[in-house]
């Protein structure tokens, strides 16, 4: 079978995590009281909208297609500067990808327009659902840490444009090993971070292909689908899916 480039990269970068360990099973029940932390990934705390609704007022009739490759990028980067061993951190490989979609459509990007929508990643707010669930899993005694692509730059500066500064015991970025998700040294961070078994940290994913990684990996982990995305085809199945509320009941047990 043929692959195109970007299948390679894909299915190349998966595979970094899903040859790890082996799979639980998708539903395994789980005791009463057994999550003592909780791994975010960055985008289920920090709504990236704004950023994209500004694509659209820059480049009216352009944003849409514009937004979709500047997305894809972002994260083919992450795979590739993986697997090449050459990384840089997630600000500069979301600036690179802006630049490349926007040369790749023959749109005029000016470096005023390149920095405004970048510094839109510095400013982000929080999902409306995010600080009530935020403050109940607190209040149960779990802890609370990102585990993210992006980088602390990024994770300290939206968190004080969300006003969530307080909530996160760990602030886990991929800088710390060079190594962008799904590759295992990325998870691993929050076993070393939180000092819990692997069992007892849940991992929360935005995205489909981070929810697969992260449970061939062996956290429980729970797939807030903001998107309404398809379930990747990757041989590795969330716990359990849905929003932020029932992330609460699934740290319960």
């Amino acid at each position: 079978m043929q692959l195109n480039r970007r299948e390679f990269v894909i299915y190349s970068s998966a595979g970094l995590a899903l040859t790890a360990f082996p799979a639980r099973s998708a539903g395994q029940p789980k005791s009463q009281g057994w999550c003592r932390a909780i791994a975010f990934d960055a985008f289920v705390i920090f709504d990236p909208r704004p950023v994209f609704k500004l694509v659209e007022h820059l480049f009216p009739n352009r944003g849409s297609e514009l937004n979709g490759l500047w997305k894809t990028r972002q994260f083919e980067y992450t795979w590739l500067r993986t697997l090449s061993g050459q990384y840089v951190d997630f600000f500069s490989v979301t600036r690179d990808a802006l630049v490349f979609a926007a040369k790749s459509l023959k749109i005029d990007l000016k470096p005023d327009q390149r920095e405004q929508l970048m510094q839109g990643y510095l400013q982000l707010k929080a999902w409306p659902d995010v600080a009530p669930v935020l403050r109940q899993l607190k209040g149960a005694g779990i802890q609370l840490g990102f585990l993210s692509n992006f980088s602390e730059t990024m994770l300290t500066a939206n968190l004080k444009s969300s006003g969530l500064e307080g909530f996160f015991d760990e602030i886990l970025t991929t800088d710390r090993v060079k190594a962008f998700k799904p590759d295992r040294r990325a998870y691993q961070m929050g076993i070393d971070a939180f000092k819990f078994k692997r069992a007892e940290i849940a991992f929360a994913a935005f995205g489909g292909w981070d929810a697969a990684g992260a449970k061939t990996f062996g956290y429980p982990t729970f797939w807030v689908n903001r998107l309404d995305s398809s379930e990747e085809e990757l041989d590795a199945h969330p716990d359990a899916i849905g929003g932020m509320s029932d992330l609460v009941e699934f740290a319960k047990g």
